[in-house]
């Protein structure tokens, strides 16, 4: 079956070279498009998507609001965030409200396409280091907290699955959290899927956002 996409941005210019690409794909329809958020609340109603391409900054409904309206539905198709170059804080607070992961602007059709089809087999992050660096750059930006991780929510976690907790909000793969801890990848792909169950998150990006919120990992990749 063909993965149904819908193109979310203000610029109809980006919206054909998007749809072009991924007419070309055997795998891939793009199903219905929309110019703000507004109209891909409307468009949603009515039609069935598995991926979003949601851009963040458009008239009368910004991508952030529309992917935190979208992620609360029920059964919600995945929303990948279109982003500027220098990586803003609306990107930020799209992984925030549920994003599944974001991409440049710019990005290369290869990568385009592949982040498409990782988001929709059910890998949620999209290049882990690109995300690694974004929140770097915007944690000293969150409120300050004096949580301790050992007393916070991450209490729930096994000393593995805490270990594996801040492999994932480091940017490593499953694969490279295997090599690293020497676990097969479906041990890995486990712990991840439990991290996931007693945390009550969505997905790997919100593993790595409260990774950084509780204070497990630090701007620049640093773990307690």
């Amino acid at each position: 079956m063909s993965i149904r996409v819908m193109l979310v941005d203000d610029q109809v210019l980006l919206r054909t070279g998007f749809r072009m690409v991924l007419a070309a794909q055997p795998d891939m329809e793009v199903v219905a498009e929309a110019g703000d958020g507004v109209e891909a609340l409307e468009v949603l109603r009515a039609t069935a998507v598995d991926v979003v391409l949601m851009d963040v900054r458009m008239p009368r409904l910004d991508g952030v609001e529309a992917t935190r309206r979208i992620c609360a539905q029920q059964d919600p198709p995945k929303v990948l965030i279109l982003t500027t170059f220098d990586l803003d804080e609306y990107a930020f607070s799209a992984l925030k409200v549920g994003a599944s992961g974001f991409m440049l602007k710019d990005v290369p059709p290869g990568e385009l396409l592949g982040a498409i089809r990782a988001v929709h087999s059910g890998d949620a992050v999209v290049a882990p280091s690109t995300t690694r660096r974004l929140l770097d750059r915007f944690t000293p930006m969150l409120p300050s907290t004096s949580k301790d991780p050992s007393n916070s929510e991450l209490d729930r976690l096994t000393g593995r699955e805490r270990e594996v907790m801040l492999l994932v909000a480091q940017g490593m793969s499953n694969g490279e959290i295997a090599a690293r801890l020497v676990l097969s990848e479906a041990t890995v792909k486990t712990h991840v899927g439990r991290i996931l169950t007693k945390l009550g998150l969505r997905d790997r990006v919100q593993v790595v956002v409260m990774a950084y919120e509780s204070g497990l990992v630090r701007a620049g990749g640093g773990g307690q």
